[in-house]
């Protein structure tokens, strides 16, 4: 699937129509506000200013190529300075006009630029605000600075990723920040919305890493309750302690991946091998098990990685070759599934889940920061000398690039057109 040239406001999903302030952020933040866009939210992105000298990670790669930048997709961006009153104005009559807010400060900042959950809510009472967060709005942590493998740590999942007689794996921020961490802000947002149509009111998620990671070891805490699962690392049977369910490394010195754990696909997978797999020692004895990694070992570095998967193809052995990036894209099921966009900063995930009736439409791509600013105020009813103004005195700051922006009809539907109101930023 190819997508398509920017075009904002236009989305389609089973969220079109809902509003969502974004306040920059990184990581896990950015993705939940991406998981709403793709969804059909529109989402408006209020970004900070880019001032001489900045070397934060996020405007080092928003200046070398911001339509690169995938977690920003589908967005619109306005540049506001909220260390000055007239910023933090315009955000929020942006957020008056919003259903959910999303936020990934510390604990606190928000509230000492005057955007806390108190200050929004009383212009807002509908708003569902979203804080993202490693440690959560309060503990003794809390404060602290940490990282997707700090939290992963503490959290009893970093300890499960730990080879046989070595040291736990260092993972892409792929299971905390982007599962522990943006799946569960969005799921508690969605969840929100939802209590919120009934009640009439909002409220605030809040959302933590270690909060979202330690959910999702809830089956392993299960397992450890019943005695079938040990803390001893690569000693379990799906965590690379079992040679039935494991990676291999091939002829051609890549992997391939098995997990024939339940019997009936055991059974398969001998069968698929023929003479060799008759050859195999007992699986159900673990006596057994030293042997049969050993001759697994030895079978698999027979043939390349691909002559494998073609073997296993079409079967419930459950093998399957280890892919990079690159190589996973040419998969026949994501393929079939178009589940990776073309795109001219290259492949990215398609949004997902999929629904029937209201399917989503593949995401625009990221904004250049600013690229929406005089539009957005226009909508908002700033009139021209008000943002000649608030450019002069670099409270906002804009790209101008044509692109046709609807209005947002989420609570107060703004104007299209600055002459339908004269109204100006009141800079308290």
């Amino acid at each position: 699937m190819t997508v398509p040239r920017r075009s904002v406001g236009g989305a389609r999903g089973p969220l079109r129509g809902v509003v969502v302030t974004e306040l920059a952020g990184l990581g896990p933040a950015p993705y939940a506000a991406m998981l709403l866009a793709d969804l059909g939210a529109e989402v408006i992105r209020i970004d900070r200013p880019q001032r001489h000298g900045d070397s934060s990670y996020e405007r080092d790669r928003a200046a070398a190529d911001p339509t690169a930048y995938h977690l920003h997709r589908g967005r619109q961006s306005l540049v506001l300075d909220l260390r000055k009153a007239g910023g933090v104005e315009i955000a929020m009559r942006l957020i008056e006009r919003s259903d959910v807010l999303i936020e990934g400060y510390r604990p606190g900042v928000a509230e000492r630029l005057g955007l806390g959950p108190g200050a929004v809510h009383e212009r807002n009472p509908r708003l569902v605000y979203g804080r993202m967060t490693g440690w959560g709005q309060s503990g003794p942590a809390a404060h602290t600075a940490g990282h997707d493998l700090t939290y992963l740590a503490v959290t009893g999942a970093l300890h499960g990723l730990a080879h046989r007689d070595g040291p736990p794996v260092t993972p892409p921020p792929i299971i905390g920040d982007m599962a522990g961490g943006g799946v569960f802000l969005a799921m508690g947002i969605l969840a929100a919305l939802t209590e919120s149509a009934r009640s009439g009111l909002g409220q605030v998620v809040d959302a933590a890493i270690v909060d979202g990671v330690t959910s999702l070891t809830t089956m392993v805490r299960s397992l450890a309750a019943q005695g079938r699962w040990t803390d001893v690392p690569a000693a379990n049977f799906s965590d690379g302690g079992a040679p039935y369910y494991t990676v291999y490394r091939t002829s051609d010195d890549k992997h391939i991946a098995i997990a024939a754990l339940e019997e009936p696909f055991w059974t398969e997978f001998l069968r698929v091998l023929g003479q060799a797999g008759e050859q195999l020692p007992d699986r159900n004895d673990p006596a057994n098990h030293p042997l049969l990694r050993q001759r697994l070992t030895e079978l698999f570095g027979t043939r390349t990685r691909d002559e494998w998967a073609a073997l296993f193809a079409d079967t419930d052995a459950c093998v399957a070759p280890v892919l990079t990036l690159e190589e996973a894209s040419a998969h026949p099921q994501l393929a079939a599934r178009r589940s990776l966009l073309t795109t001219a900063s290259g492949e990215q995930p398609a949004p997902a889940p999929r629904f029937d009736r209201t399917p989503a439409g593949p995401p625009s791509p990221p904004p250049v920061p600013g690229e929406d600013t005089d539009r957005i105020l226009r909508r908002l009813g700033i009139d021209s000398e008000t943002r000649r103004r608030l450019h002069e005195d670099e409270t906002v700051q804009s790209l101008s690039r044509p692109a046709p922006i609807p209005p947002i009809t989420a609570q107060a539907p703004m104007p299209k057109e600055e002459e339908s109101s004269n109204a100006s930023t009141r800079q308290s």
